[in-house]
């Protein structure tokens, strides 16, 4: 059996697993995300034990990486990730480091877009070659799955940054983003939520009015890309999206934003269905990692 490495590797811990697909998983660990030398040789150790103990080379190594990250494989510095703010890993070359050290293919994307990756092979997005997949939580960032192939473009999707409607009667609040204030992210994050409200979005009730805004921002965002890039389906995972009272205010909210104009079916008789949660919950990150480094290694 061919054995692949999967690297979801977030901002706040790393996820690392050695496997062939979610019923295969041999192997897996996670760790916080320190320094970049320090978390970057724990990856490599791990993977490296692991071909030890089952005397068999990994074929891939897919990461999925929080960003901003470079993807154009004609740049000086592609598979870095770039200008970040997390202290210290601005401008770190991931992509060289595991070829020098597993001397293995890697893939390389956006956490989002590997996250969507998975959800196109094994979980809701299966059979599906045009879909969004959108995760709303400490921050807030898409992957698009454009003719079954991630959306990349000048550099990559930023989903979360695009600029919203606030209305400052219903909502005071100016936004949380240090760079746009009333972007998505800086409207709908959980650290906008908390910073609103005073408190963590997990600790208000299902009723609070904090779910109806919450629910106002995401279905502004989801009526543009409806109209922009015309996804057969929309997954909202992430934290935030753990409140399942925002999925029927979203899609209520959805179809009143696009009042009759785009006339599909999906939209119209089957939103629920339209509009869902991640087939592989929790999972989608790490599985999509592995799911980009089986794509690598068919190419």
């Amino acid at each position: 059996m061919a054995l692949y490495g999967g690297i979801e590797a977030g901002g706040t811990k790393f996820v690392c697993i050695v496997g062939s697909s979610p019923q295969e998983i041999l192997a897996e660990t996670r760790f916080p995300t320190t320094s970049p030398n320090e978390t970057l040789q724990k990856a490599s150790d791990f993977f490296k034990k692991q071909v030890s103990q089952f005397s068999t080379p990994l074929s891939s190594i897919g990461i999925g990486a929080f960003g901003p990250i470079d993807l154009d494989k004609k740049s000086s510095t592609y598979g870095y990730i770039t200008t970040t703010p997390k202290p210290n890993w601005a401008n770190t070359s991931v992509v060289k480091y595991f070829e020098n050290e597993m001397q293995a293919p890697i893939g390389f994307d956006t956490d989002v877009n590997a996250a969507a990756l998975g959800e196109w092979t094994w979980g809701a997005a299966r059979g599906i070659n045009d879909f969004i997949y959108l995760t709303i939580g400490t921050g807030i960032g898409g992957g698009a799955i454009v003719n079954g192939q991630p959306l990349h473009g000048l550099v990559h999707p930023e989903m979360g940054h695009m600029l919203l409607h606030r209305d400052p009667k219903l909502d005071p609040f100016s936004g949380y983003c240090p760079f746009h204030g009333e972007c998505f992210e800086g409207l709908a994050s959980g650290p906008s939520i908390k910073a609103r409200w005073g408190q963590p979005a997990e600790t208000l009730p299902a009723e609070h009015p904090a779910w109806d805004l919450e629910a106002e921002y995401i279905a502004q965002a989801l009526e543009a890309y409806i109209c922009i890039l015309s996804p057969q389906k929309i997954i909202l995972g992430g934290g935030v999206m753990e409140q399942t009272q925002l999925f029927p205010l979203i899609r209520q909210k959805v179809i009143s934003k696009l009042n009759g104009y785009v006339k599909s079916p999906a939209i119209l008789d089957k939103i629920g269905e339209y509009i869902t949660s991640p087939g592989l919950g929790g999972r989608a990150g790490v599985l999509g990692a592995l799911a980009l480094a089986k794509l690598v290694a068919s190419k």
